[in-house]
């Protein structure tokens, strides 16, 4: 992913509401249905309506993508209308001020958003996108026949603390009579307080669709009041096509190169004269079809594949072979318009798929017609991911010439001009170049739309036409879905993100890097810095080697166990936390860090239940069962605080417990010796208290490095001063007496009996 965009741009609409601490985007439907395109269209019968929503999730400042929270939406066909309505609240709690939100909309796939102003990496393809920023409680947002399919939400909060919940709910309204458009004949409409809709299906191989109104005539006024709107809404590129017919003299007429194949194309048509003026008129639709050339591939049917894959291609009833189809891009007397190479289409894991052509390593590209590859992505798991296309061709064999390419989805470029435009009707393409000083061009689409998407090429001389008429150049493409480019380079990690049944991936950023995918430097650590970290990290875990020899001394084995156990997987897991250069990983990451929040919650259970001063029994199965609770909740979730606070509070409390119980039973304070509280407990308290405050609350990305390694210093501080004594009949370094450096020879005393008979 390396180049273009890096801002967030794009259209922006601010909204004012007062915020209150779960935020809610709610829609308020108890009302009546929302005129679709006007208040003519209120008490419209051919309209109903539909409401679908979604659970609540909690918004967090944007760090990386997982930190936006994504909604999925399916907006169903024949859509006129497409409302969201926004409500922000934040539950029970005082008023705070205003909090700015921001909501990000897409069609197809999930939005590309960049609210920190990063760098994408070279030959990324970036739309900018269209977002809301949300203020104050009551917002909508309206959409005018919308396409049909998948829509995204996404949102996020700017830096704060406030704990913020968004739901968004969608309206949409659809139309239940629809008049079907056929080729070439003529529908009779008229238009009076509502508007007509139509709607064509535009099958595959479809060169151009030309739409004409006919007899077009007006009771009330001259010419004829007619505006046409075709096509869907989408965002954040919005391609609908809009022609208004005033003149009476002049045909009203829309002509549309490369229209959306194999779908149906929405037509609305709505008067432009006053109050109970009718207008009539007929609307007609005429197709321009194309006729593809294809690969002959015959023989790939009779062989069997080991593996399961699909094969996007085009089977023609008889196919020309190469050397049939003459200069003109005729056999037989048909004219053919593309050369159609089949792809096979191989998936290799979630969000990764291989295209490759079949039979072949490259493409034939001549100058009489492009040549065309279908890249199927509208299995709707195919959008979560980054379409990467590189392609490559000889230097010798392109000298005087060079091969134009455009990346479409719906429908394939089928006319290249001089002004090189990459524009379909609906879409705004992506373009790419070869020739003999560039002969590679490489382009990458995060975030490609749920369609089929085509790659055209074609042969242009732009200085002597003449040569191109016999040329012929081989294109090597390289064509591949990735969940995320070099899986995210050395200072990233290319993490799944899951709503629902939808996957998408994003990568999370270290060591200061920043970007789509870890490739923004502005922000990074030099190497010294990386090195710095990682020994503060790892080296910090040396300070537990004085409560482990201070439990070796007081006997207490166990306890000494325990803490070896977090020393040795806190300090590895670190190590092979850290991005670049300075990383060893001994063990799979995910169970190192397993290991280490392991470690440490049971160190934290074991000391305090030792502070308690249980009878032996009672205490290591006390240490047992909390172990095997950690375990459990560790693995239900990782991260969740009360995980490692729920156990450690029910250790307190027995603790607690305990020495209130010596405390009534002696008649005086437990521990009696103040010199325990103030040379042991109180310090060992303070380091604790300080610890969980860094922990909990003042623990960032940017100060993570020497904030974690005082927690790690503070956690095997307070164990060491927290260790309670050892037991007056017990002798220092007692266990190692009970160990034998030295060979003894037994000597039976007992004198031996013999049987006399």
């Amino acid at each position: 992913m390396r180049q273009a965009g890096t801002g967030t741009g794009g259209a922006a609409v601010a909204v004012v509401v007062p915020v209150a601490v779960p935020l809610l985007l709610l829609l308020l439907l108890a009302r009546s249905p929302p005129a679709a395109a006007g208040d003519g269209q209120k008490n419209d019968a051919r309209l109903v309506s539909e409401q679908f929503s979604q659970a609540p999730q909690k918004l967090a400042f944007y760090s990386w993508y997982g930190s936006a929270r994504l909604f999925h939406f399916r907006v169903p066909p024949d859509t006129v209308l497409l409302r969201w309505l926004l409500q922000v609240s934040r539950g029970s709690g005082p008023t705070c001020t205003n909090v700015e939100i921001t909501v990000y909309f897409r069609y197809g796939a999930p939005p590309v958003i960049n609210p920190l102003g990063t760098s994408f990496p070279d030959n990324t393809s970036v739309q900018p996108s269209f977002f809301l920023k949300m203020l104050h409680s009551n917002a909508s947002i309206n959409i005018s026949h919308p396409a049909p399919g998948d829509w995204f939400v996404a949102a996020h909060l700017p830096p704060s603390s406030h704990k913020i919940e968004v739901k968004p709910d969608m309206l949409v309204v659809r139309v239940v009579e629809v008049s079907i458009l056929d080729p070439d004949v003529p529908l009779p409409q008229t238009l009076l307080s509502h508007p007509s809709y139509l709607k064509v299906f535009v099958p595959e191989y479809t060169q151009e669709l030309r739409l004409e109104l006919q007899g077009c005539a007006s009771n009330g006024s001259l010419g004829c009041p007619v505006r046409l709107t075709v096509g869907s809404a989408t965002l954040p590129g919005n391609f609908q096509k809009v022609l208004t017919c005033s003149s009476p003299t002049q045909a009203c007429h829309l002509l549309l190169p490369s229209p959306p194949w194999d779908r149906w194309l929405q037509v609305t048509a709505k008067s432009l004269a006053g109050p109970r003026v009718s207008v009539a008129f007929s609307a007609v639709a005429a197709l321009t079809a194309c006729r593809p050339w294809s690969v002959n591939f015959q023989h790939l049917l009779q062989s069997t594949p080991n593996q399961s894959s699909n094969a996007s291609t085009v089977l023609l009833p008889p196919t020309p072979s190469y050397q049939d189809l003459d200069r003109t891009g005729r056999v037989g007397g048909g004219s053919f318009c593309l050369r159609s190479f089949p792809v096979l289409r191989e998936d290799v894991d979630v969000v990764s798929v291989r295209f490759q052509p079949l039979d072949r390593v490259s493409v034939v590209v001549q100058s009489d017609m492009p040549s065309v590859m279908r890249l199927n992505l509208n299995t709707g798991m195919d959008s979560g991911g980054s379409l990467t296309i590189s392609m490559r061709v000889n230097k010798t064999a392109i000298a005087n010439t060079s091969v134009v390419a455009c990346v479409t989805a719906a429908s394939p470029l089928l006319s290249f001009n001089a002004s090189l435009s990459c524009t379909t009707a609906f879409f705004q393409g992506h373009p790419l170049s070869l020739s003999a000083s560039s002969p590679t061009a490489n382009l990458i689409i995060p975030y490609p739309e749920t369609d089929n998407w085509y790659l055209s090429l074609q042969l242009m001389c732009p200085e002597r036409p003449e040569e191109c008429e016999q040329a012929s150049v081989l294109v090597e493409t390289t064509l591949n879905l990735v969940p995320c480019l070099n899986d995210c380079g050395p200072y990233g990690q290319c993490l799944l993100l899951r709503r629902h049944g939808y996957l998408y991936a994003g990568c999370s950023c270290k060591a200061g890097w920043r970007g789509w995918s870890c490739t923004d430097n502005s922000t990074a650590q030099s190497a010294a810095q990386q090195k710095a970290a990682a020994l503060l990290l790892t080296l910090s875990n040396l300070v537990f080697l004085a409560p482990i020899a201070i439990s070796v001394h007081r006997s207490l084995l166990v306890e000494a166990s325990v803490y070896a156990y977090t020393m040795f997987f806190s300090t590895f897991y670190h190590a092979c936390d850290q991005p670049g250069e300075a990383v060893l990983c001994i063990l799979n990451y995910d169970t190192l860090q397993y290991c280490d929040f392991l470690g440490s919650g049971v160190s934290i259970w074991v000391t305090v239940l030792c502070m308690a001063r249980l009878k032996a029994a009672l205490k290591y199965v006390l240490f047992l069962l909390g172990t095997l609770v950690f375990a459990m909740s560790l693995q239900l979730d990782r991260r969740a605080a009360w995980n490692t606070m729920g156990p450690c509070l029910f250790a307190i409390v027995v603790m607690v417990t305990m020495w209130v119980y010596r405390c009534g039973r002696r008649r005086h304070c437990y521990p009696p010796s103040w010199q325990r509280w103030v040379f042991y407990l109180l310090p060992g308290i303070s380091m604790a208290a300080v610890a969980i405050t860094i922990y909990t609350s003042m623990m960032t990305s940017d100060n993570y490095y020497y904030t974690h390694s005082i927690w790690h210093m503070l956690l095997a501080g307070s164990a060491a001063f927290l260790l309670p004594p050892r037991e007056q009949h017990t002798k220092p370094w007692a266990c190692s007496q009970k160990l034998t450096c030295h060979y003894e020879i037994c000597k039976n005393h007992r004198d031996e009996l013999y049987t006399v008979t």
